[in-house]
């Protein structure tokens, strides 16, 4: 009997420090799902002010001081971004035609040249790959009056290829950079035996290295798009065609409203319908790019 009380005695305290351990874990835990909601609230507020805004009545949508909530819901901003100047289908596919060379050029370019800084051992390997890197350095804006020279002279002014070029320049440093990372994450031990069987380097890229950085290309693809997509100066300066110009360029025209005052209500609904594209390619490709992005930029 004496036993038995002294056990009791001993579990109690014991029991007692658990439950005070669990409780204080819930309390962690519901203090991390409070800042965890904070965070989300504050980061989607522009989102929802900018939907509101877009759904307003010209004139409420331009009040001041503003008003958050509409008092009766229209879709007038939007059709006037449907229908303004050449039309929203024209800039957006623009937009894409320039994003698509983008991304091709961004992978034609980087896949080949990080397997090469990963795999090939020559001297002055880290040189060149610090001269790749070195344009990030670079403010391109100071680089387009000059570029634009060249390439009005080349006849590529106006065009989507000319402008994918500036595109892919600018993404280039980084997706080079991921995609090296990205190579040289595979086991060299898979190349070897590529090799001892006979493969050539373009094979084992092609057969071996290729389906295993396909979440490195990817991340390349889907950081091209967003800055192909959402670029403006470069777009200005190299479209001068009412017909040639993407997404950026009419939200900046569009905002213009009577007497140069600024039409709240077509800006936000031009922006809402802007972010689109972006979000549907990100929540589809989100597997590959979290995968791509931990193996090769956080590598």
């Amino acid at each position: 009997m004496t036993d038995a009380i002294a056990n009791a005695a001993e579990i109690a305290p014991a029991e007692h420090a658990a439950g005070r351990v669990a409780g204080e874990v819930r309390q962690v835990r519901y203090l991390v799902g409070a800042l965890c909601v904070a965070v989300i609230a504050v980061m989607l507020a522009p989102l929802a002010l900018s939907f509101l805004a877009s759904i307003k009545t010209p004139a409420e949508a331009s009040q001041s001081p503003p008003v958050y909530l509409p008092s009766q819901i229209s879709l007038e901003n939007y059709a006037k971004i449907f229908d303004f100047q050449a039309g929203l289908w024209t800039y957006a596919g623009n937009s894409l035609a320039v994003a698509a060379i983008t991304i091709l050029l961004c992978l034609v370019l980087a896949v080949p040249a990080g397997y090469g800084l990963a795999r090939f051992n020559f001297r002055g390997k880290e040189v060149l790959f610090l001269v790749l890197l070195a344009p990030l350095m670079i403010p391109y804006q100071a680089l387009l009056t000059p570029l634009y020279m060249m390439f009005a002279k080349a006849g590529l002014a106006n065009s989507h290829l000319g402008l994918a070029i500036i595109h892919a320049v600018l993404q280039l440093p980084f997706s080079i950079y991921l995609m090296r990372n990205s190579f040289e994450g595979i086991p060299r031990e898979l190349e070897e035996a590529a090799v001892m069987d006979g493969s050539s380097s373009f094979q084992v890229l092609r057969n071996i290295f290729g389906p295993l950085v396909v979440p490195g290309m990817v991340t390349v693809a889907l950081f091209a798009f967003i800055t192909s997509w959402n670029e403006f100066l470069a777009a200005l300066i190299f479209m001068n065609k009412e017909t040639a110009f993407t997404v950026p360029i009419m939200l900046v025209s569009v905002r213009t409203g009577r007497l140069g005052a600024i039409d709240w209500g077509a800006l936000q609904a031009g922006v809402m319908l802007s972010i689109i594209p972006c979000v549907l390619i990100y929540v589809l490709l989100q597997k590959y790019y979290v995968s791509g992005f931990l193996n090769g930029a956080v590598k």
